[in-house]
């Protein structure tokens, strides 16, 4: 069987034909060994057919269809005109060696072209990529090198392209720089109260948060000017009068010691940028909730921005985490303890970074796996509905939130909770619903004026006819009511079918009378018919009843 191999160079597709190769006996060390060697490799491959790319441009469409194992149409003819035709019902003498298996099953799906792809076939397609250049007559110098280059760029430029829609990148680095500067914080702010301290310790007790006490430190400087005149812009810092007036008097009966001038400017200085840090995490925050909201707004909306953040970055993409079981999603985090329990054969973690939700810690002790279990669920839904849904929009996040809450008083109540399947279809309903007032109102708002005393004539009709059909009213009111339907459409379309009805209701009646009249008429006749027939039925057994008794008087004589 003959043997082609397609090989995709940046410059164009290649079609090789191999020539005397034992298939039974095929040895792929003794191949691999032959490769390097020119002479031997060019008596055995030799190039049958080479389709040069139009552009840069082609040439990156190209590869991105061969890395996604699609077939262009472009490779398919060049294949067709190439390889020797293929009869229907028929088995091909001759066989395709790619390098990738995902093109080759395409291949054959479309064309009926056997492929295949072995360690035997990639050895030989070395061989050709490391001859290339030799086997294109007309190909100079460098210029294969350049297209190299030029697509590798562009290929690696399509992979990591924006994407506008879905920058949870931004959502990975904004969670791990906020837990730096939390890291961060802390210890500069101990730093701070550890320096400062030297010269006021009194005021350690007296401010306890460490941003107040890096802003109070900035305004006191030195303890020995701190005098009454400051306590109202002292009362404006901490927000409590009583507690700017302690400052002043713990500053005059202060045992600390004093301090140099230059050593008060670094404090000061210092001071201040830990105050910057803290105001640059609390917009830091800020983003990251907002960013959540757009990417991520039902998984944020069920568990928080910054758990929600966290299991992201974790994961690594919103759409790993999408991909991720609802059992992989409930130890994400724990890997060590994992491991750990694996190998010592102890009991594996229950929960990881969810463990920081507040639902976890909610619920009791004996529950907390249960918990667990059923929050990474409810994540694992939300995730899903975020990457892959078309429209943003936070209902889902919400109810599967109250289905928690409602899990959560089960176990501590006993109260049944929704099932899952009532939560979605409420979920989706309130979306259409949404998306339907929307439309109404804007085809409301491009009506003219001129309407409302038809409107007026409208709804008297409509009034009229509910007081004639009492349970008509009583179905359209509900779903009118829960669909929310304002627009004249839907109006007009349900007072259509309310005449509809009373002209079937009026008809039914109608028909019901003449069936009734009739058979009444059938009755009458049909009791006639039944007295007839009864005094048929006397009057012939008078007669036989003469006839025995004038026979009993014969035989009698």
């Amino acid at each position: 069987m003959a043997l082609y191999l397609l090989y995709e160079s940046a410059s164009g597709y290649g079609l090789f034909h191999a020539y005397g190769l034992d298939e039974i006996g095929q040895n792929t060390e003794a191949v691999r060994s032959s490769v390097s060697d020119l002479n031997r490799f060019g008596r055995v491959v030799k190039l049958t057919a080479f389709h040069p790319f139009e552009s840069a441009i082609d040439a990156l469409n190209q590869c991105n269809s061969v890395s996604e194992g699609l077939m262009t149409d472009e490779l398919r003819s060049f294949l067709q005109l190439n390889l020797p035709k293929v009869k229907e019902g028929k088995k091909a003498k001759f066989s395709l060696g790619v390098g990738e298996p995902k093109i080759g099953s395409h291949i054959f799906e479309v064309t009926k072209i056997p492929c295949q792809s072995n360690e035997y076939v990639v050895e030989l397609l070395r061989g050709v990529r490391e001859h290339f250049p030799t086997f294109i007559k007309n190909l100079k110098p460098g210029d294969l090198e350049k297209a190299q280059l030029g697509l590798g760029h562009s290929y690696s430029r399509a992979k990591v392209k924006f994407n506008v829609n879905r920058v949870d990148n931004m959502v990975i680095q904004a969670i791990f720089l906020l837990d730096t500067l939390d890291k961060d914080i802390n210890s500069f702010s101990m730093r701070v109260r550890e320096w400062y301290s030297w010269h006021f310790p009194e005021l350690v007790k007296i401010v306890n948060d460490n941003y107040l006490y890096a802003k109070v430190a900035k305004f006191i400087e030195d303890k020995s000017k701190l005098a009454e005149d400051k306590i109202p812009a002292l009362t404006d810092i901490v927000g409590d009068e009583d507690k700017a007036k302690e400052i002043v008097e713990a500053a005059k009966a202060s045992m600390g010691q004093d301090l140099s001038p230059i050593d008060m400017i670094n404090v000061h200085q210092f001071a201040q940028r830990v105050m910057k840090l803290s105001d640059y995490r609390r917009n830091l925050y800020d983003y990251l909730i907002t960013k959540m909201h757009d990417i991520a707004p039902n998984l944020a909306s069920l568990i928080g921005e910054v758990v929600g953040a966290r299991l992201i970055s974790h994961a690594g993409s919103l759409t790993n985490l999408a991909k991720c079981p609802s059992s992989t999603l409930q130890i994400l985090g724990a890997e060590k303890a994992l491991f750990r329990a694996l190998k010592t054969k102890g009991n594996t973690p229950k929960y990881g970074l969810i463990f920081h939700s507040s639902f976890i810690g909610r619920a009791s002790a004996r529950n907390k796996g249960r918990m667990a279990r059923f929050l990474a669920n409810k994540c694992s839904i939300a995730s899903r509905i975020d990457c892959f849904a078309e429209t943003s929009t936070t209902k889902f996040g919400e109810l599967l939130h109250e289905q928690v809450e409602e899990r959560l008083d089960f176990y501590d109540k006993g109260v049944a909770p929704r099932k899952n399947v009532d939560v979605m279809k409420a979920a989706i309903e309130s979306t259409q619903n949404k998306e339907t007032n929307y439309i109404a109102f804007a085809d409301a708002d491009m009506e003219t004026e001129e309407m409302p005393s038809e409107k007026k004539s409208k709804k008297k009709k409509s009034k009229s006819a509910a007081t004639d059909d009492g349970e008509a009213m009583a179905v359209d009111k509900p779903t009118a009511v829960q669909n929310g339907a304002t627009d004249d459409a839907k109006s007009e379309k349900r007072k259509k079918k309310d005449k509809r009805k009373l002209d079937e209701e009026v008809e039914q009646q109608e028909e019901a009378v003449k069936h009734a009249n009739g058979e009444e008429d059938g009755t009458a006749k049909k009791k006639k018919k039944k007295k007839s027939k009864s005094e048929d039925g006397d009057d012939l057994q008078a007669a036989s009843d003469i006839k025995k008794k004038k026979k009993k008087r014969s035989s009698d004589e």
